[in-house]
């Protein structure tokens, strides 16, 4: 029997298929990250983690202990798991690749319709009893018909982006390091930007993609553009972004991740023209249990001998 650790609170039910498999199953009965020095001290004395974005899986996690087999993190990326000590350490690391791909998809697509129709700063106005009534030239925005949608990274959820772009007859590009052989495919980022109504970001956190979307970008966006990021909040420079939105230059941003989250950049919260939501790509209670069940099912994969689909490679 093997002990598995959870570092913190799942979803209703989240847990069942580890506590069905037999193993002793520790779990931590808390949100948010838990405390490294007892994350070090846990990980010695367990043979697998179902770990969160949050945590910060490291090198001293890693090699706390010898038994460890698996680390399992509850998300798509894993960007908090540092996965070269966990091959020196002969970690298997898993995550949950697709089960959350239409929902996060579906998040994009409302952060464009609010950021595009500046829908937060209109219901800021109605519940602060600034509206008063119906008139012609107020909170107008822009359609998102007929605009031009740059996806920056075409993997699964660019993808589910770009099948739901189709309802409002949209032109899609998109760009990626290698020629995809799809319609839209646009070598050169800054051109995409420049051609761009809205730039949405869909590739993952990576030592080459942090800032990915600088200044230099930003300013190469056409006037009254909309940038997205429903990915990691590393890949957009925020200062950059700031200084963009408070020039006038973008018409907003919609933004469901942060590179500081949970706190956030206070220019941002500053902006009107800035539509911020808390991580929630994900959160819908069916694909929050289908992640839980994913990762556990990687877990006990492992721990059986064999090679689980969600197998993040090592060099992934």
């Amino acid at each position: 029997m093997a002990r598995i650790l959870i570092t913190q609170r799942l979803v209703d039910g989240g847990d069942a298929v580890l506590r069905a498999s037999g193993h002793e199953v520790l779990t931590r009965d808390a949100d948010g990250p838990m405390p490294h020095d007892e994350l070090v001290a846990a990980a010695a004395e367990v043979d697998a983690i179902v770990c969160m974005l949050s945590d910060q899986i490291d090198a001293e996690v890693l090699a706390s202990g010898g038994r460890l087999k698996v680390v399992s993190n509850v998300a798509v990326g894993f960007d908090n798991i540092d996965r070269t000590a966990a091959e020196a350490a002969g970690v298997a690391v898993t995550n949950t690749p697709g089960v959350l791909d239409a929902a996060t998809a579906d998040i994009s697509i409302l952060l464009m319709l609010s950021a595009r129709r500046q829908a937060s700063a209109a219901e800021a106005d109605l519940r602060s009893g600034r509206w008063t009534g119906w008139a012609i030239g107020d909170h107008l925005g822009l359609d998102l018909t007929g605009a031009t949608i740059g996806l920056v990274g075409l993997g699964r959820i660019g993808q589910a982006v770009s099948r739901r772009l189709g309802g409002f007859d949209t032109t899609v590009l998109h760009h990626t390091r290698h020629d995809t052989g799809r319609k839209g495919w646009t070598p050169s980022l800054l051109d995409l930007a420049g051609r761009s109504d809205v730039l949405s970001i869909h590739v993952p956190s990576t030592t080459d993609t942090h800032h990915l979307i600088n200044a230099e970008v930003l300013a190469a966006l056409p006037d009254g553009a909309v940038v997205i990021n429903t990915a990691r909040g590393s890949i957009l420079d925020e200062e950059a972004l700031a200084n963009a939105l408070e020039a006038g230059r973008l018409h907003g941003a919609g933004l469901d991740v942060f590179e500081g989250e949970p706190v956030i950049n206070p220019r941002l919260l500053a902006s009107p023209r800035c539509v911020l939501l808390p991580h929630i790509g994900s959160a819908t209670i069916s694909v929050r249990r289908a992640m839980c069940e994913m990762a556990s099912q990687g877990v006990l994969e492992v721990l059986a001998g064999t090679t689980p689909g969600n197998l993040v490679p090592a060099d992934a």
